[in-house]
């Protein structure tokens, strides 16, 4: 047994009911390429080796990485040791000869923006990711305009990707208990933005710029991003807080922005 370091977010998962009902969301095919990050005691990872041809376990903990090599010795699961946040996902497609990636993990909670980020940074070889997060955070993945939940990680999933909050997961299934309920979210990743971008890099600066000041209105919070905000189209109303706009709306003011420059 594996002890749980605290300083690596590590909560490992001990129930078996709920690692085949992960599983069995993934709807896994044979020749899928299927990368689960931080396999810890092997929950999921017996499960999903059983039903993949090529599966590629990624963990920054050497305990983890020395017992993956003791469950599997021969090359039918890829081990590596490495932090999730530097993995090359296009190196692994072509070491895999595969197309696009599907990612499994009950992710360390301590870093599941970072994760979800380099998702969707290299979303190009991606098709879907199946993670076990904070209820708290998956909430804010599918919250919809005016909530409170509402947000940078809403704004940037939804707009990269169909998500779905699958189900909860009490903390008793963990070890050691974390002090939250957890929750299974599914990204499908969209062939291209629900909205045409002019610009990713600039339409990202914004948001996080304006729901770095979500209190106050888009008038005064586009002026932590811009020198002069520009004569912009009716349609956008200045006195406006960022979490009441839609998507559509951000991309279209984003958009607007950068023509602007």
């Amino acid at each position: 047994m594996i002890r749980p370091k605290q300083s690596l977010g590590q909560n490992f998962l001990r129930d078996e009911n709920i690692a085949r009902k992960i599983v069995a969301s993934v709807n896994i095919q044979p020749n899928d390429v299927l990368l689960e990050i931080g396999p810890g005691e092997a929950a999921l990872t017996k499960y999903l080796a059983q039903q993949v041809d090529k599966l590629i376990v990624v963990d920054v903990d050497e305990r983890v990485i020395n017992r993956m090599h003791e469950m599997y010795p021969s090359d039918e699961v890829e081990i590596m040791h490495q932090d999730f946040l530097q993995t090359d996902f296009a190196e692994i497609l072509r070491r895999r000869k595969g197309s696009k990636l599907r990612i499994v993990g009950n992710i360390p909670y301590n870093i599941t923006s970072p994760i979800l980020f380099h998702i969707l940074d290299n979303r190009i070889h991606v098709r879907d990711a199946t993670l076990m997060m904070q209820k708290e955070v998956a909430r804010r993945l599918v919250a919809k305009p005016k909530t409170k939940d509402y947000g940078i990680l809403a704004v940037f999933c939804q707009l990269f990707a169909d998500v779905a909050l699958l189900f909860d997961v009490s903390a008793k299934c963990f070890f050691p208990p974390p002090k939250v309920i957890s929750s299974v979210v599914q990204l499908k990743i969209l062939d291209a933005p629900r909205y045409e971008l002019r610009d990713e890099t600039f339409f990202r600066k914004m948001v996080r710029a304006i729901f770095g000041k979500r209190r106050k209105t888009l008038r005064n919070s586009l002026g932590y991003f811009v020198d002069e905000i520009p004569a912009l189209p009716a349609r956008f109303d200045l006195r406006k807080r960022p979490e009441e706009l839609t998507i559509e709306e951000l991309v279209g003011l984003g958009n607007e922005l950068f023509l602007a420059r």
